[in-house]
């Protein structure tokens, strides 16, 4: 645990401790390898304690291992490696229940301290909500969320005559998204800071990094969810657009330093974590989203957690398993349900609806290689994920996390007509969910979130005449198409074509003459259009020598498009995420506690107290 770590009372975690000893570099300072450091904890202005009174455990094991470094970008390319020696112990699912100020500190080297200062915090245990629904719109910003509603939305005179559901949310906040160790994070680190209340590293799970070689063992901080069910008997909903072990589903239920373990996070859905003593889980009740090939046998070619079909050990524990939008709608809302559409990520808003024919370039689940030509949307994941989730919950109540995935997957390869139907898309599930539970009679008691993880670097400045851009024959003549200011005009996406969609917001015209000038701010070398890609999701760089991990515009994208150089190393072959806060809509009972700008990890202690999850004393 780390200086400054807030915790919920009564929620679980593990410590590690760790003394290092730099053997080279410039943290080398002579000693050995201290290996009887120890360990005290003090409450306030108590006395501080050995760990094992503090807690009435036993002495942890002294493991020791070594790992190697670099200090700096010289020393890579040097290829001069720091090596460091380590003495460490860990404490397994420990919990603090006594809120106030807690002072940990390690001694070692003979006089040496380094403290952390801890905060439980003082939340009351009174429960104000019977559900949460967690939306969260990976890699949503506000810049994308006035986009989509500019290209799905028609104004006049500058006013729109519609808006977004999330407009409409009575509260409206900003989460800072940075991690502990580097002030862009990643999806991983910022979902578990979201489901835990403590900050990690990037690509970690459920757990604060340390250097040991086992992905496995780094200390553990118990989830939103872990508590929820522990402590109430709640029942949880996951589901996302993405392969279902990716890092912001799989934050609810795995601890790993390694969010591409995804056989094991696939297990830990199911089995929760079994390597060490820790919360019980029995899975959820229901798990919807991509990711086939972490299910499917490896006869199949399937890439599972001990080679085991993951389809099979769901049947066993009586799941209900879906493999298409036709068997989703027809399930039962008394069974629980694992529904996995596709191989790898699901197919998007814009290919399920408007250039169907790209259905093909998705796998059926099965693993027999044939098309998923029917896969359901977020809505309908989400709507079907609510019946059950009311039908089998009853008075305990619910927590359901939903994710439009692609929002972020789209901005990563500059697809931004996908990413921002991916966002569309989630709105209108927002909006169907809030008549759901209207109908239902369960909006009163139900707290609903819409927030991101992280942002990227979006905007737009313009707008672009691709009629224009495409006539002429040098890339600063194509310049000229861009218009800005009065220039820009007015939306073409709602204005022209005709497209229609049944009591939703989606642009009639998605390839008018006059598109978006949009982009990020840090990209891979690219050619720009600012149009549509009709054939599929977008592929903006390639290397152009097999593994040289020396990625140019690809020439198959962006023909007749502007030549742009980019400003990210040539390593990568797409954008990266950004420093901007992202928003926080909230609806329903406790949403005053969401105004204003706050932490990420603010939202977990807010969505704990709103269930009333501190526990003064062990349950």
């Amino acid at each position: 645990m780390h200086d400054r770590a807030d915790f919920l009372a009564g929620q679980y975690f593990d410590i590690r401790l760790e003394v290092h000893a730099p053997q080279n570099g410039s943290e080398a300072i002579g000693l050995p390898l201290d290996e009887a450091f120890t360990f005290t904890i003090a409450k306030g202005d108590g006395e501080a304690k050995p760990v094992t009174e503090f807690f009435g455990i036993e002495e942890a094991e002294l493991e020791k291992w070594n790992f190697t470094w670099y200090e700096d970008l010289f020393a890579r390319d040097a290829k001069k490696p720091s090596v460091v020696d380590v003495a460490a112990k860990a404490y397994r699912r420990l919990a603090l229940y006594e809120p106030g100020e807690y002072t940990a500190t390690l001694h070692y080297n003979n006089g040496s301290a380094t403290t952390a200062n801890w905060f439980v915090r003082d939340l009351a245990e009174e429960r104000k909500a019977k559900n949460i629904i967690l939306f969260i719109g990976d890699g949503m910003t506000t810049n994308m969320i006035t986009a989509a509603r500019l290209i799905a939305h028609k104004t006049i005179n500058g006013k729109y005559q519609s808006l977004m559901q999330m407009d409409k949310f009575p509260v409206l906040g900003h989460q800072m998204t940075h991690s502990i160790d580097s002030f862009i994070t990643d999806s991983a680190n910022s979902a578990s800071a979201l489901y835990t209340g403590h900050k990690s590293s990037v690509n970690c799970l459920g757990v604060y990094a340390d250097s040991s070689k086992d992905p496995f063992d780094d200390p553990k901080v118990e989830t939103i969810a872990e508590i929820f069910h522990r402590l109430t008997g709640g029942h949880v909903g996951i589901v996302s657009t993405a392969y279902i072990a990716d890092a912001t589903p799989a934050a609810l239920t795995a601890h790993t330093r390694a969010r591409s373990e995804y056989g094991a996070v696939v297990d830990s859905f199911l089995n929760g974590i079994t390597n060490y003593t820790w919360t019980k889980w029995d899975g959820p009740d229901v798990l919807f989203g991509g990711g086939a090939e972490q299910f499917y046998s490896p006869e199949l070619g399937g890439e599972t957690y001990q080679e085991k079909d993951y389809y099979a050990e769901f049947a066993k524990k009586d799941y209900n398993v879906l493999w298409n939008r036709t068997a989703l709608l027809a399930a039962p809302s008394d069974e629980r349900a694992l529904g996995i559409f596709t191989v790898s990520n699901m197919a998007k808003w814009l290919d399920r609806n408007v250039y169907r024919s790209n259905l093909n370039q998705s796998l059926h689940p099965s693993g027999d290689e044939s098309p998923a030509l029917d896969q359901p949307g977020l809505k309908e994941m989400t709507l079907k994920a609510i019946d059950i989730l009311q039908a089998r919950s009853g008075d305990k109540g619910f927590f359901l996390m939903s994710e439009a995935a692609s929002i972020d997957k789209m901005m990563h390869v500059l697809d931004y007509d996908r990413a921002l139907g991916e966002l569309l898309e989630l709105d209108d599930t927002i909006k169907a969910t809030v008549q759901k539970l209207n109908e239902t009679g369960c909006l009163k008691e139900t707290l609903i979130l819409v927030t991101a993880d992280h942002g990227h670097g979006f905007d737009v400045m313009g707008s672009v005449d691709t009629t224009y851009l495409m006539a002429q024959n040098t890339d600063r003549k194509k310049r000229d198409a861009v218009g800005t200011y009065q220039n820009s005009g007015l939306s073409q996406y709602i204005n022209t074509g005709n497209l229609t969609y049944t009591d939703s917001n989606f642009p009639s015209n998605w390839d008018p003459r006059y598109t978006l000038f949009q982009g990020l701010m840090a990209d891979p070398d690219r050619r720009e259009t600012w149009s549509v890609r009709k054939d599929g999701p977008r592929e903006p760089a390639v290397e152009l020598e097999e593994d040289s991990e020396d990625f140019y515009a690809n020439p198959e994208d962006g023909e007749g498009g502007i030549l742009l150089n980019g400003t990210l190393p040539v390593e990568n072959d797409q954008g990266v995420h950004s420093l901007t806060d992202v928003p926080v809509f909230a609806m329903g009972p406790c949403q005053e506690k969401f105004m204003g700008v706050f932490n990420s990890i603010d939202i977990f202690f807010s969505m704990a107290e709103c269930f009333g999850l501190a526990r003064g004393t062990p349950s």
